[in-house]
């Protein structure tokens, strides 16, 4: 995923928010694999076994762009 399209703020903001949430997940003696879950994310091989990457994909997931819906 490319960056450039992303608020740097916003970024900053989105990192944070995944930061503290996955501190509590590690706090309580959970997986980074269960922070992913708890997002919707899906928790693939590489995500789910490092805490830095889930921290990223949070990110993403929260800077990412709504899905338009009919009405």
């Amino acid at each position: 995923m490319s960056f450039n399209h992303i608020n740097p703020l916003q970024w900053h903001q989105a990192v944070g928010i995944a930061r503290a949430s996955c501190a509590r997940f590690f706090r309580d003696g959970g997986a980074p694999a269960d922070a992913l879950l708890a997002f919707g994310l899906p928790a693939d091989d590489r995500a789910a076994q490092d805490w830095s990457r889930a921290v990223e994909a949070i990110a993403e997931s929260l800077c990412a762009a709504p899905m338009r819906r009919a009405a």
